[in-house]
């Protein structure tokens, strides 16, 4: 199979932040609202099930995971049911809805049970929300500045992400380390994102498949999307594999020492990284080799990984945070825009879909080892294999390019 991502644009594109699309920009300030209510409660919540709740390391990777499945399993029919209809937006508002009303339910949980009610549902509005959103990304911005655009909305979902636990520091030192007075905060700033959403956000124009036709996603239809569209599938599912849930991180911040009221700093370590570099990694996606990105993401992840094997104070636990950060925001955005940029317009809701189902399987697996390494041997052990994943990842990419250049064939 050729390796056919060379260049997506052969010079660089003009137009700063101020040119890309107010749609653009409300759906970025959406995510930054929702993701500072989810990421307040996800810097605290694995301490929680951990210390109030007495939930095991395994038990905490397969809660991660199946949550993170269940959004993966979800976003290929709401991505399909966006595409048959043409309507992107009233699923993004279910969505991003259903994952609001669930905030209260984490600080009146008494049992594992209850927090995995929650997760689970909360993460099935995320699978909801996000093939149709990721789409709607596409065509509200022009095809030359789609790396652009997924960066912006990346890159404010990503400071969210960090003014969440910081949120969630300032109320833990207000509140007296009272986890659960300060996972009631998180209600207020989902409730924002929602109704930003629907007010400030207008979709356009695109007619749905006709009255009476057949939906356009078939087995056939399916099968029609691109060679090119399904290795960015396949080389992202393994890319995750060397991935697992965030969770991790702020558990391996505890197991160093860090008190309670500042394990939330993990978090807010690597997504200032993330929403620094995700903005700028967006542009270099409308202007450069995606292999060369991807290939400098897996390296900036091995490095990661092998700082938090080793970690055993806070300091190196901090930089490995930051290098994490850093590699989210070389790829993830990149992602986005492979997916966007190989499959058809008629089908771009499914092929989300489809690809945050593959990525969702492999994001299990990965958590459910992680735990269970964690568990059985220990902390270094979990990060040590992700470190393997991603070797074997980059050197897999490495065989195919001198393969692809022995064959003769376009790298």
């Amino acid at each position: 199979m050729k390796w056919r991502f060379r260049y997506f644009r052969q010079s660089p594109t003009g137009g700063g932040l101020q040119t890309l699309p107010a749609g653009i920009w409300a759906l970025g300030f959406v995510s930054l609202f929702m993701d500072a209510s989810s990421e307040l409660i996800h810097s605290l919540l694995p301490v929680f099930m951990a210390t109030t709740l007495g939930a095991s390391m395994t038990t905490i990777g397969l809660i991660e995971g199946i949550a993170e499945a269940a959004a993966a399993v979800t976003k290929v029919f709401s991505g399909t049911i966006s595409d048959y209809f043409g309507k992107r937006k009233l699923l993004a508002v279910l969505g991003y809805g259903l994952a609001a009303v669930t905030k209260p339910i984490f600080p009146l949980a008494n049992t594992i049970g209850w927090v995995f009610a929650a997760r689970f549902v909360d993460r099935i509005g995320k699978g909801i929300r996000g093939a149709p959103r990721d789409a709607l990304v596409a065509e509200i911005a022009s095809p030359e500045r789609r790396g652009a655009a997924y960066g912006l909305r990346q890159a404010l979902d990503s400071v969210g992400a960090f003014v969440g636990p910081l949120l969630a520091v300032a109320f833990l030192a207000w509140l007296a380390n009272d986890i659960r007075a300060v996972l009631w905060i998180a209600a207020v700033p989902a409730l924002i994102s929602v109704g930003l959403l629907v007010f400030g956000v207008s979709e356009p124009d695109r007619a749905g498949t006709p009255s009476g036709q057949k939906s356009p996603v078939t087995l056939s239809g399916v099968k029609g999307l691109s060679r090119r569209y399904w290795l960015v599938v396949t080389i992202s599912a393994v890319f995750t594999l060397a991935r697992f849930s965030e969770a991790f991180l702020v558990l391996r911040a505890q197991s160093v020492g860090l008190a309670i009221g500042c394990v939330p700093v993990i978090m807010i370590v690597m997504n200032i990284v993330y929403a620094v570099t995700a903005y700028p990694a967006g542009i270099l996606t409308d202007r450069m080799s995606p292999r060369a990105l991807l290939v400098m993401g897996l390296a900036v992840l091995i490095a990661a990984d092998a700082v938090l094997a080793a970690a055993a104070s806070p300091l190196p636990t901090f930089i490995g945070a930051g290098l994490w950060g850093l590699h989210m925001g070389m790829t993830q955005g990149l992602f986005a825009r492979l997916v966007a940029d190989t499959a058809p317009d008629e089908l771009r809701g499914t092929a989300f879909g489809i690809f945050n189902l593959v990525g969702g399987g492999a994001l299990l697996l990965a958590s459910v080892m992680a735990g269970a390494l964690w568990s059985a041997i220990g902390a270094s052990a979990t990060f040590l294999s992700g470190a393997a994943f991603a070797t074997l990842t980059l050197i897999g990419l490495t065989l195919y390019r001198r393969k692809s250049t022995v064959d003769g064939r376009t790298p």
